[in-house]
C-alpha cells in the first residue's frame, strides 16, 4: 500500500529508540543512477557479463541493493537514512525499454527513505514523474518547483519532509536546478524558483516547528551546494547530485568526503551507481552538529550482486539483450565520451557524433554540426562495438534535425554553449564542419574567437546550413536561438543508428581529435 505524501511535510516513524546527550544517525546516499540497471564498466557504460564474471565490472542495482543490506546489518539498532538524490531514470536500455517500471521496481527493492527530484525525471515530461511518485512508497521532493497548476502533478511533490528516526526529527529539505527547464522536459505548469530562497524558507519552515537536524538533499551540482551550504543557515549537511562528483578520502583527484564549508558537510557519491555514500553525523543535546566523517564505498567485484535481484535484471534484459548484443562494428582504440572531457574540450567521442551527424547529410548543403556535449552518456572501449553501447552513448532517443540561420547565431549557440564551462554542463558544443577558439577566463557572452567553416573565417550574414538533434534544435541546453530557424527538420533518424551507421562504415573506427576546437589558457 503506498503512502500518502500530499502535504507539504510528511512525519514517519522510522527507528525507534530514546534520545540521548548525543545523538547520531547515518546517512547512506547515492545519486544519478542513471538507470545503470545493469553492471558497469570502467568507461561507465553497461559491462558485458563475461566481463563481470571475471570481476572487471562495478555497481548495478544488485550490488547497490547488497552494500545497502549490508550497511544496514551492521548498523542494526543504530539510527539511519538511506537517501537518493535523484536523476534514477535515462542513460540505458532499461529506462529506453520500460520508461521509469525498472527504476521504480529497483528502488522498492532496495529500499529509500527519501529521494530528491532530479533533471531527467522530467524527460517524459510531468507524466514520467507522476509515474515514479505513485510508484514508489518514499516520499520525492523538490521544494523551489511548484506543481500546483500541473493536473498530472499538483499535490504529488513536496517541498520537504520530516522523518522521525530514534525518536528524533530529522527535516529533509530539497531543490532541483533551475535550469532543468532546458536540460530536461517539464511542461509549462511546473514553475520553478531561486534554489537558497526556497531552502532558506523549507529550513525556516522546520525550525519554527521545532526540527533542529536539517538535511539539504539537492539534485542542483557541486558547485552550487557550496553555495547553498555558505548562504542557507540552519543546515546541518548537504546531499549532493547532478555534477557526478567523485568525493573520496582515498582516490586520487576526488573532493574531501565530507567537504566542510564552514560548519556544514557537503557529499556526493559519483554516479551510475558505482559509489555508496556513507556519512555518520553527531548531534549535542541542543541539536548542534558537533562530528561529521565517513566516506563513498566502490562497489567493485568485492563486492557480491543481490541474488534475487541480479535473477530479476536477468530477466527484464532478456528481451533487448539481443538487440543490445549485436555487433554493428569496431573502434581500433578507446572513444572517450567521458562528462569530464566532453563537456570542456574536444573529445572523441564528441567527434564520433558529430562527424556522423554531419556525414548523413552532407549531400543536403549541410556544413555544421552540433552536438551537446551532455547528450554523450558514455564512452566505448577498443573492440568490437555493439547497438547497445551506442545506446548507452546515446540513450535519449533524439532524432537528426536539420535547419539553417545566420553566422552570427552560430556565434551566439557557440557562446551559449561554452558559457557555463565551470560548472561542466552539458550545453558544450561538440562540432564538425567547423572550429572555434574559446577562452574560459573571458567572460561569459565573449568566449568565442577564430570561428571558421569549411576553412574560412565565418560569416556572419551568410546563411548556413546546420544539423544537430531535436533537443538541441528545439531550445534545450539553452540553444533558444535555434527555435526560430529556418528550414528546420526535426523528424530524421535516430541519433543513435546514425552513429551506428558511421562506425560500420568505417571498417575500424580510429578515434582521434584534431584541433577543431582550442581551449585558450
Amino acid at each position: 500500500m503506498l503512502r500518502n505524501f500530499l502535504a507539504t511535510t510528511a512525519t514517519l516513524a522510522l527507528t525507534a529508540g530514546a534520545a540521548s546527550a548525543d545523538y547520531t544517525l547515518h546517512v547512506v546516499h547515492i545519486n544519478d543512477l542513471h538507470s545503470r540497471i545493469e553492471p558497469i564498466n570502467k568507461y561507465d557504460s553497461t559491462c558485458k557479463e563475461e566481463d563481470n564474471l571475471e570481476g572487471k565490472c562495478f555497481g548495478g542495482v544488485a550490488r547497490v541493493a547488497t552494500m545497502i543490506n549490508q550497511l544496514r546489518s551492521e548498523l542494526d539498532g543504530q539510527n539511519l537514512l538511506v537517501l537518493d538524490a535523484g536523476d534514477q531514470y535515462q542513460g540505458s536500455l532499461m529506462y529506453t525499454t520500460y520508461k521509469g517500471d525498472v527504476e521504480i521496481e529497483m528502488m522498492e527493492k532496495i529500499g529509500f527513505d527519501a529521494m530528491a527530484v532530479g533533471n531527467h525525471e522530467f524527460d517524459d515530461g510531468d507524466e514520467g514523474l507522476a509515474k515514479l511518485v505513485n510508484g514508489v512508497s518514499f516520499p520525492v521532493i523538490a521544494g523551489n518547483i511548484d506543481v500546483s497548476s500541473s493536473n498530472i502533478l499538483a499535490g504529488k511533490v513536496a517541498d520537504h519532509v520530516v522523518l522521525e528516526v530514534g525518536g528524533e526529527k530529522i527535516g529533509i529539505v530539497s531543490a532541483l536546478a533551475v535550469d532543468t527547464v532546458e536540460t530536461s522536459s517539464p511542461s509549462d505548469a511546473v514553475i520553478f524558483s531561486d534554489e537558497i530562497q526556497n531552502l532558506q524558507a523549507d529550513v525556516d519552515a522546520l525550525s519554527a516547528d521545532g526540527v533542529n537536524k536539517i538535511i539539504a538533499l539537492n539534485h542542483v551540482g557541486v558547485t552550487k551546494d557550496m553555495e547553498i551550504a555558505k548562504m542557507v543557515s540552519g543546515l546541518d549537511l548537504v546531499i549532493g547530485g547532478h555534477s557526478h562528483t567523485k568525493f573520496s578520502n582515498t582516490e586520487e583527484g576526488a573532493m574531501a568526503y565530507p567537504t566542510m564549508v564552514g560548519d556544514v558537510p557537503v557529499v556526493q557519491a559519483y554516479a551510475y551507481s558505482k559509489y555508496v555514500g556513507h556519512i555518520t553525523l553527531t548531534f549535542d543535546d541542543a541539536g548542534m552538529l558537533k562530528s561529521a566523517t565517513g566516506d563513498t564505498i566502490l562497489l567493485d567485484a568485492s563486492v557480491a550482486e543481490d541474488a534475487e535481484i541480479k535473477a530479476r535484471v536477468a530477466e527484464l534484459a532478456g528481451p533487448i539483450d539481443e538487440m543490445k548484443k549485436r555487433v554493428v562494428a569496431s573502434s581500433n582504440g578507446a572513444i572517450d565520451g567521458d562528462r569530464s572531457v566532453c563537456r570542456v574540450m574536444e573529445c572523441p567521442m564528441g567527434n564520433l557524433v558529430a562527424d556522423a551527424m554531419l556525414d548523413r547529410v552532407k549531400d543536403q548543403g549541410v556544413e555544421i554540426a552540433i552536438q551537446n556535449g551532455g547528450g554523450l552518456r558514455a564512452s566505448i572501449d577498443e573492440g568490437d562495438v555493439t547497438m547497445g553501447e551506442v545506446l548507452t552513448v546515446l540513450p535519449f532517443q533524439n532524432t537528426l534535425s536539420t535547419f539553417e540561420v545566420s553566422g552570427a547565431t552560430i556565434v551566439a549557440a557557440l557562446e551559449n554553449g561554452v558559457s557555463q564551462m565551470e560548472e561542466v554542463k552539458g550545453r558544450f558544443p561538440q562540432v564538425a564542419g567547423m572550429s572555434f577558439t574559446v577562452t574560459p577566463s573571458a567572460e561569459a557572452g565573449s568566449r568565442i574567437s577564430n570561428v571558421m567553416v569549411g576553412g574560412a573565417p565565418i560569416d556572419l550574414d551568410k546563411i548556413y546550413g546546420v544539423v544537430s538533434n531535436n533537443y538541441v534544435r528545439n531550445g534545450g541546453d539553452g540553444y533558444k536561438m535555434f527555435r526560430d530557424a529556418q528550414n528546420a527538420y526535426d523528424y530524421g533518424p535516430d541519433l543513435a543508428d546514425v552513429t551506428a551507421e558511421f562506425l560500420a562504415d568505417q571498417n575500424g573506427y580510429a578515434p582521434y581529435t584534431d584541433g577543431r576546437i582550442t581551449v585558450a589558457k
